[in-house]
């Protein structure tokens, strides 16, 4: 048997035991009520708005960074340059930073997703949530150019 910390499931959707009745029927019912075309359609909007407001402060500060978009996902980097694969993107993660970024939303009522700075827009986001994200990102940017933080 393996140790205890090693079995954890990695597979994110609850293991084995995750394809029962009551998975499917909330899968069907999040497909069908939640994960619309009309609300897909909105959350690529909230998208567009993310990606604007961080390339805005981006090229605002003259930082070394850049944002990338799929859809209703956002990410950013601390590179100037777009990774070409996942190796690139591990060789230029900056840890540090990431985690100063992260504490720095958070101690303003902004979590990211804790593995890199990702934002996925989902049916529950509003404007008022990404124009909050935008507000401490340009901050957080601001200081950082300034050597503040």
């Amino acid at each position: 048997m393996l140790p205890r910390d090693e079995r954890a499931d990695i597979g994110g959707i609850g293991g084995t035991v995750a394809a029962n009745v009551l998975s499917f029927a909330a899968m069907r019912a999040t497909l069908a009520e939640v994960l619309t075309d009309d609300a897909f359609e909105r959350m690529i909007d909230l998208g567009e708005r993310f990606e604007t407001g961080v390339a805005g402060a981006i090229e605002r500060h003259g930082l070394p960074w850049h944002v990338t978009r799929l859809g209703c996902r956002v990410e950013y980097l601390f590179r100037p340059e777009r990774p070409r694969n996942g190796s690139e993107a591990a060789a230029g993660s900056d840890a540090q930073l990431d985690r100063l970024i992260h504490l720095y939303a958070l101690n303003r009522g902004i979590l990211l997703t804790p593995f890199h700075n990702m934002a996925l827009m989902s049916p529950a986001t509003t404007e008022a949530d990404v124009d909050l994200h935008t507000k401490v990102f340009d901050q957080a940017a601001g200081e950082l150019a300034d050597g503040l933080v």
